[in-house]
């Protein structure tokens, strides 16, 4: 089964996470399929908190992958700003 889920980087009081699509038997911190984005707590301003690839996170749900709790929350919140960002970066760059 893939889950997507936190992958923990960074340092002593200073973390940041990864948000990745690894397999559920796999260590927190080990190998991933791919990185779909990042979470930084402690970033001051809310729009650099979470970046994320929403074409790539929407194939992986589409495929069966289950978020865990805590991504699921930033996806919730987040992904639709950065599919809007998406939808709107072809139609500028047409014109």
């Amino acid at each position: 089964m893939i889950r997507i889920r936190l992958k923990k980087m960074g340092r002593k009081h200073r973390w940041f996470f990864r948000i990745v699509a690894t397999d559920a038997r796999m260590p927190r911190d080990g190998r991933a399929i791919e990185e779909l984005g990042t979470y930084d707590p402690m970033a001051k301003e809310d729009d650099k908190k979470v970046t994320l690839k929403p074409d790539r996170v929407r194939y992986w749900l589409r495929v069966g992958a289950q978020p865990t709790e805590k991504v699921k929350v930033l996806l919730d919140k987040y992904l639709p700003k950065y599919e809007e960002q998406a939808n709107l970066a072809p139609q500028s760059a047409n014109s």
